[in-house]
């Protein structure tokens, strides 16, 4: 029963590496995969695929011991979620400060339509498909690829859109047919008559 509640107190609180070996080893592998995963993957249109998050879990698995080098105490831990919150943190003081950084950190949007034609050579770049960019231009209530005047995939792989904007006379015809659409109008009429 004793040794149930016998608790070694300082493999828990006393660090068992030295903490210049855990500042390097956290800060080579999160520099190391943030330059892979920036080069390899690039970005993707706003959504974490099953197999992104795959990756994910498979990087944070793969790299844990490299990092960590098996430690046992909590502050070894702690200083090496620390060591990680202080290189997110710096990447994004950098990339506010230095515009070279800031291109890699926080990509420029990328167009991948213009005036209603989509730009191919972009798509294939980002690895997107036309249904896929499709899609998001349809989450972003554009049925039609010629009422957009540009789409651009920003750095965070969001998509955002700009429309063409509508002569007066196509807003005032399209706002009649909703307000008889509603109204059940077409409907009614449609019916064959005998």
């Amino acid at each position: 029963m004793a040794s149930v509640f016998h608790l070694d107190w300082q493999e828990i609180f006393i660090p068992d590496k030295p903490l210049l070996e855990i500042f390097l080893r956290g800060t080579i592998v999160y520099l190391g995969l943030f330059l892979m995963l920036r080069i390899v993957l690039k970005r993707q249109a706003g959504d974490v695929s099953l197999t992104d998050m795959l990756l994910i879990v498979l990087i944070a698995d793969a790299s844990q011991n490299a990092m960590a080098g098996e430690y046992r105490s909590v502050p070894d831990g702690l200083f090496l979620v620390a060591v990680l919150v202080f290189w997110d943190y710096a990447l994004d003081w950098l990339s506010f400060r230095v515009p070279r950084i800031r291109t890699w950190v926080h990509p420029d949007p990328l167009p991948l339509v213009r005036d209603g034609r989509i730009l191919k050579k972009n798509l294939r770049r980002e690895l997107l498909t036309e249904e896929q960019l499709r899609s998001h231009l349809r989450e972003q209530g554009v049925e039609r690829l010629e009422d957009v005047q540009q789409a651009c995939i920003e750095g965070d792989g969001q998509i955002s859109v700009i429309k063409k904007e509508q002569p007066p006379t196509q807003v005032l015809v399209a706002a009649v047919e909703e307000v008889l659409r509603r109204h059940g109008f077409f409907e009614r009429n449609s019916a064959p008559t005998k």
